[in-house]
């Protein structure tokens, strides 16, 4: 196809496989990523396909393109708990700073704009599951409000766009998604645990792991990503991820069980303002774009691990 589109954050974890997505559909891909979180061997595959184009740019400044864009797929930004405490203004700046760039950039091409929100702006969720009308239960002064608030004020300036420029743009929230390429460091539960578990060292459950949360695989939020820019409504919100809810210790369990490792689960205090529930309502997703996730857990999981195989 003759149509441009930019990933930014398009070297990380969700991010490069959206960009392979794109290319087998022959798309014209330009990646943008500063590599901060991203990782050029996320990439590297493909470089040498005519119509990749990888450059090292941050998205709060001038990305220098001048070719015509058709769409944008914004995914730059920091997302690991880790970070929420060592990088909260860079959070804060690349979803406030670096959004704003970017719908600038989208207004200048005429340009169909998708922005990647998440779950976390629920907060400590009091509805369940979670709907894209429930407006969340967020401290926007705690340790996570550096994420949970700056995806806020991110969704407001699209929906600003949308409304008082016209701008074509929709949005997403993410729900905890996993698979090949995901960071064995980044502290999020399914890293955390497959990296521990083959390295037989305890693995670490926050709480008394009876909070819930709800994991989908890559393909299939690469696939809904997809199919919200596409077919997705001009401001529109569409939660993305799967409904299947599990216990944090059953999914210890179950990753102990798959890799054979004789760790051992050990408890820790549970972080603050963690959430203690997470779910989706995807029934409009479902509904307006024909998208809902495939596979399941274990199966998802055999693939995760045996990518960290090789990476550990």
């Amino acid at each position: 196809m003759d149509a441009v589109i930019l990933v930014t954050g398009g070297a990380g974890f969700i991010g490069s496989h959206l960009c392979e997505y794109l290319l087998k559909k022959e798309f014209k891909v330009i990646c943008a990523d500063n590599l901060s979180t991203g990782s050029e061997k996320n990439i590297k595959h493909l470089k040498n396909n005519k119509n990749f184009k990888f450059l090292k740019k941050d998205v709060r400044e001038d990305l220098g393109i001048n070719e015509k864009i058709d769409y944008i797929f914004d995914l730059a930004s920091r997302a690991s708990p880790k970070d929420f405490r060592t990088y909260p203004i860079d959070i804060l700046t690349t979803n406030g700073f670096g959004v704003y760039n970017l719908l600038r950039v989208a207004e200048k091409n005429n340009a169909k704009f998708l922005f990647s929100s998440t779950s976390e702006v629920y907060g400590d969720p009091k509805e369940h599951p979670q709907k894209e009308t429930y407006w969340g239960n967020v401290n926007p002064v705690g340790i996570r409000s550096c994420y949970d608030e700056a995806k806020r004020f991110a969704e407001a300036m699209v929906m600003a766009f949308v409304r008082e420029r016209n701008l074509d743009a929709r949005i997403i929230r993410i729900f905890n998604t996993y698979g090949p390429r995901l960071n064995e460091y980044d502290g999020r539960v399914v890293s955390n645990f497959i990296t521990q578990a083959l390295k037989n060292e305890p693995i670490t459950v926050y709480g008394n792991g009876t909070q819930t949360r709800s994991f989908c695989y890559v393909s299939d939020m690469v696939e809904g990503i997809y199919k919200a820019m596409m077919t997705g409504e001009k401001g529109d919100i569409y939660n993305l991820g799967n409904e299947e809810e599990y216990k944090i210790l059953d999914i210890a369990k179950i990753i102990k069980n798959l890799t054979n490792s004789d760790s051992e689960i050990v408890f820790k205090d549970l972080p603050e303002d963690d959430p203690k529930i997470r779910k989706p309502d995807i029934s409009k997703a479902r509904k307006y774009l024909g998208w809902e996730p495939k596979v399941k857990l274990e199966e998802g999981l055999e693939r995760t691990i045996e990518y960290f195989k090789k990476e550990i």
